[in-house]
């Protein structure tokens, strides 16, 4: 089951909540109104794009990710995918919010805004003790959304080289 919302401003941009794990996206391809359009293949290109962290990655590798996602978002203007985020949670005490992406040419519309504020008012994250984000330069951005830098901890880092 997956839920879409109105546009969302210009020229009819639509933001999808999908089902956990995405089945429909994952599985099947599907995008705005149910059609088939080769989503995830979709989302790699959005990634590859507009996302230096998140270049290379396989659309096996991100029907993996995605499958173990508890909150999936996309935005889509027509049939084009120009946003994404996920995001993973026990329910309870800890969430984390992963790959929030916006296609470059639709960046300060607020649509990044759209999508995190969508993750974290979900079901599975409206009650979690703590949401965590990590990134690499936009972190100004995430402060303007309430979130704040955590001295308190460190960021301990195992690096493995894990394909699928």
């Amino acid at each position: 089951m997956r839920q879409e919302t109105g546009s969302i401003g210009m020229n009819s941009i639509r933001l999808i909540k999908h089902a956990p794990s995405a089945p429909g996206l994952r599985l099947l391809g599907l995008g705005p109104r149910l059609l088939p359009i080769r989503g995830v293949l979709q989302l790699k290109q959005l990634l590859d794009k507009h996302a230096f962290w998140a270049t290379g990655r396989s659309t096996k590798q991100l029907r993996h990710v995605l499958a173990r996602s508890t909150v999936v978002i996309s935005l889509w203007k027509d049939k084009r995918m120009v946003g994404f985020g996920r995001a993973t949670s026990d329910g309870i005490y800890r969430g984390v919010l992963w790959d929030i992406v916006v296609a470059d040419d639709l960046q300060g519309l607020g649509l990044g805004r759209q999508v995190v504020d969508a993750l974290i008012a979900s079901s599975a994250l409206k009650d979690v003790e703590k949401i965590y984000l990590m990134t690499t330069n936009s972190s100004e951005f995430y402060e303007q959304l309430g979130f704040e830098k955590c001295n308190s901890q460190d960021l301990l880092l195992l690096r493995r080289n894990n394909q699928l």
